[in-house]
């Protein structure tokens, strides 16, 4: 029988959740099941709020409206297949969807960087040079900025299940993981997997060191400008407007070090540990986000408490 299996390609792949807590499926599917009710609520709200409030049509709104349509996107990627598996016992999962689904989860992710390099650039033009913010950032230049970061993750996450697909797959199935990753499925190839694994990980860290690069560029200039100001008041002002982006990108950037480190380099981490780091790096930051910036952005805050209480505002006018 194992002889005759090695013959046949694998066309379903098992999903396990998180190994060692299979018992605790359940109650995990709650926070998850929470966590992915409120990440639709919640840049739901954002994108209605910017859609229907004419003084938000501007850079720094567009770009947190792609920023909540992108979280909404990560979450549905990864959220419905998780709760399938702790709720509905859902572990097998064709190995095309598969593909599919690592395919767009890492689409998503590097789109996200991309938008927080975006928004950081609309700070920094915003504090740096005020003056020429409405000629550099029109309109059709928002636009170019996104498709930039949508084509740029498209193309360089499309290799990634290319390659897996050349690769031969035999007697192991089983995932480790709460969803298809793209490390997790690449060890259960009968081959050598070099080329897959050295793709990956340079694709990872030329992403994040380029487009972390580009944020702390974006801030040592926004530091200097706000410290050249001549008026104690207007520097806790201008520091102010960048608070909920970096609120942003320690909770996008912080799990997913984390779990991107255990995932290669450490073999003393519990896989259990390594997989809901993973899944809290899909799933936190779609819902914090829209809390975020509903809470630290003034303009926002105010459009939302007008839009589910109407006479409140009107008393506050």
């Amino acid at each position: 029988m194992a002889d005759n299996a090695t013959y046949h390609y694998i066309s379903s792949l098992f999903l396990v959740g998180i190994p060692g807590l299979q018992g605790f499926h359940f109650w995990i599917g709650i926070p998850v099941c929470f966590l992915f009710a409120l990440t639709l609520l919640g840049n739901s709200v954002i994108i209605i709020t910017i859609r229907l409030e004419p003084s938000l049509h501007q850079p720094m709104y567009f770009f947190l409206c792609m920023l909540a349509m992108n979280d909404m996107a990560l979450a549905s990627s990864t959220a419905p297949k998780m709760l399938g598996i702790f709720w509905l016992d859902a572990h097998w999962i064709d190995f095309d969807i598969c593909l599919v689904q690592l395919y767009f989860i890492h689409t998503f992710c590097i789109i996200e960087s991309a938008l927080l390099v975006a928004m950081a650039f609309d700070l920094y033009i915003a504090i740096c040079i005020p003056l020429r913010y409405t000629t550099i950032l029109t309109t059709p230049m928002v636009i170019k900025m996104g498709l930039a970061g949508v084509t740029r993750a498209i193309l360089l996450v499309l290799p990634g299940p290319l390659l897996i697909k050349r690769l031969p797959y035999y007697t192991n199935y089983v995932i480790n993981h709460a969803y298809c990753e793209h490390m997790a499925v690449v060890k259960l190839a009968s081959a050598n997997t070099l080329i897959n694994r050295a793709y990956g990980i340079s694709v990872a860290l030329s992403v994040m060191v380029l487009d972390l690069g580009l944020i702390a560029i974006s801030y040592i200039k926004i530091l200097q400008a706000v410290f050249r100001l001549s008026s104690q008041n207007a520097r806790p002002k201008a520091l102010g407007t960048c608070v909920a982006h970096v609120y942003t990108i320690l909770v996008s950037y912080t799990p997913a070090l984390f779990s991107f480190l255990t995932h290669r380099i450490s073999k003393k981490v519990p896989p259990s540990v390594h997989i809901i780091f993973a899944s809290l790096y899909l799933l936190v930051p779609p819902t914090v986000n829209p809390l975020v910036y509903g809470v630290k952005t003034k303009q926002i805050r105010d459009q939302v408490v007008g839009l589910f209480f109407p006479n409140k505002k009107i008393s506050e006018d």
